[in-house]
């Protein structure tokens, strides 16, 4: 710990900032993992609704700079692939 009080402050902030941080990125992974788990269940009315809410959430997150917009263009690009594997299977 240093002995500057404003150096002191920025470790408090980015503890704060970090635990945020953590706990959305944590959220982006979960909405995830709900559309896998759709797709796996081959429920496809599901997936597009899951699929639809984890859209406007990384999109959300992409913007606001928590996870880069290539990465979030990438998950919403193989989530609607594999869900239209599905529909193409039904």
């Amino acid at each position: 710990m240093s002995n500057i009080k404003s150096a002191k402050k920025r470790a408090i902030q980015s503890e704060k900032k970090r635990r945020k941080n953590a706990g959305q990125k944590s959220m982006v992974r979960s909405f995830i993992k709900k559309v896998n788990i759709e797709i796996l269940n081959k429920n496809e009315e599901s997936a597009k609704a899951a699929f639809k809410a984890m859209q406007s959430i990384v999109d959300k997150y992409s913007q606001k700079g928590l996870i880069h917009k290539n990465v979030a263009s990438r998950y919403k690009s193989r989530l609607s692939k594999k869900i239209k594997l599905i529909s193409k299977l039904n």
